[in-house]
């Protein structure tokens, strides 16, 4: 490995480059929680959106100069980085902004992820950035992106991928990356039927984290090399990686290397896009020792400011007693004599009393009425749970009128609650561009 010259010290590296946020995609696989809203827009973790952690991860590197590329369902996204992004200083040339899908190609909404860079790759490349870092809008975790950025520059690369092991029997879901003992890589291929394990880890591959680097010049090259070829979905994954490789320095980053953690711990990195891992990602969340430390100041994950009120817990009375275990709680909610379990409460929760809500993510504004039993459940934005319901106690009676999981999490939207007992809410169409 080379390193640095003067001309390219950390600090100027990073200066040097320009962030694309991928933050267009439906989400078909949340089901009903993206009907009115793009993937990266839902809310996370009580006061954020999940999109928050890819703009912190850019801000805390030291990136300024950040496009957020929308197209699906884009309204509520726009809204939000606009009013909890918008600090930067325009006047020395910062900014993090939404760029609508202007149907600027000649085929219109964007075919692919490497379509949706090179309809604004004039937009990208104003700023005369040197290197230009393409990250996926709806991922959880917490990385420094300048270390991987000097690792690039230092190595003479003309593309470098983020990646991270995942057990073998995963890796079908993802881009699986193929290494030399030097970390070039050697093969990609996008969601395999059988993925290659990595040498001498049988039980593990090693998978794209959908961040990728590439030197300005090279990935403008690249990008019209794939505009134009006809038998091309336009896809990053699918149809530019697994072709640069053979003829350019293409390298891969292991994540270990810059994800921002406690010492000895394990990295953490989720693709929150099914209702089971959304959930699950919640449940990391309530550990008595999280796997996701969120009240890190050196590190820290904006978002949208919450209420300014407090959480207020209600009753002190035998049966009739509210109180929260192993929860996060946020400003506005009120809970008033029921019980709170290992769940995640968004602002201005309310909970009547006599009701239980255990495993459970409750987004902000919900209602949960007197006597209700709410267990492993996505309770969306909006909803009114009526006094007496049971949710996550009879799966047939959850499968009646409300989305479940494979993992058995039980989705509750408002319009599954206002239909008839046995009718169920339309889901929404799963074509379209995933940022992932």
């Amino acid at each position: 490995m080379s390193t640095l010259d003067a001309l390219h010290t950390p600090e100027q590296v990073v200066r040097e480059t320009c962030a694309v946020v991928l933050a267009g995609g439906r989400g078909a696989r949340l089901m009903e929680l993206t009907a009115t809203r793009a993937k990266p827009a839902v809310p996370f973790a009580g006061g954020l959106r999940i999109i928050d952690f890819t703009l912190s991860n850019c801000v805390n590197s030291g990136i300024r100069h950040i496009s957020v590329l929308t197209q699906y369902k884009a309204l509520d996204l726009i809204r939000h980085v606009s009013r909890a992004w918008g600090f930067l200083d325009g006047l020395r040339g910062e900014y993090i902004e939404s760029v609508p899908a202007q149907q600027q190609g000649a085929h219109g909404w964007y075919r692919g992820t490497a379509d949706a860079v090179h309809q604004n790759l004039d937009l990208v490349l104003a700023s005369d950035p040197a290197w230009v870092l393409v990250l996926a809008g709806d991922h959880v975790y917490k990385m420094d992106y300048g270390r991987l950025l000097v690792e690039h520059v230092a190595r003479g690369a003309d593309a470098t991928v983020a990646c991270l092991a995942v057990p073998l029997a995963q890796a079908s879901a993802f881009g699986v990356v193929c290494t030399d003992g030097l970390a070039r890589v050697t093969a990609f291929c996008e969601k395999p039927r059988r993925p290659q394990a990595m040498v001498g880890h049988p039980e593990q591959a090693l998978v794209s984290m959908g961040v990728y680097v590439f030197s300005a010049p090279f990935l403008r090259r690249e990008l019209s090399r794939d505009a134009v070829d006809r038998a091309s979905l336009h896809d990053f994954g699918v149809d530019v990686l697994p072709i640069i490789f053979q003829r350019a320095r293409v390298y891969a980053h292991d994540f270990a290397q810059s994800c921002v953690q406690a010492p000895g711990s394990t990295p953490y990195w989720r693709d929150v896009g099914t209702l089971d891992a959304y959930w699950q990602a919640h449940m990391d969340l309530v550990r008595p020792e999280p796997a996701l430390d969120l009240d890190d100041p050196a590190w820290p994950i904006r978002g949208m400011p919450g209420p300014v009120r407090a959480a207020r817990f209600v009753f002190d009375e035998d049966g009739c007693r509210g109180l929260a275990l192993d929860s996060l709680v946020c400003g506005g909610c009120v809970v008033r004599g029921s019980t709170v379990r290992r769940s995640v409460l968004f602002a201005g929760v309310q909970l009547a009393p006599g009701s239980v809500v255990e495993d459970c993510v409750v987004l902000p504004g919900a209602r949960v009425g007197e006597r209700c039993i709410v267990r492993r459940a996505i309770i969306d934005e909006g909803c009114e749970l009526p006094t007496g319901l049971r949710i996550g106690v009879q799966v047939d009676e959850d499968r009646a009128r409300f989305t479940v999981s494979p993992g058995g999490v039980t989705l509750v939207t408002p319009p599954m609650l206002a239909a008839a007992p046995h009718g169920r809410a339309q889901q929404p169409p799963t074509a379209g561009i995933d940022a992932r």
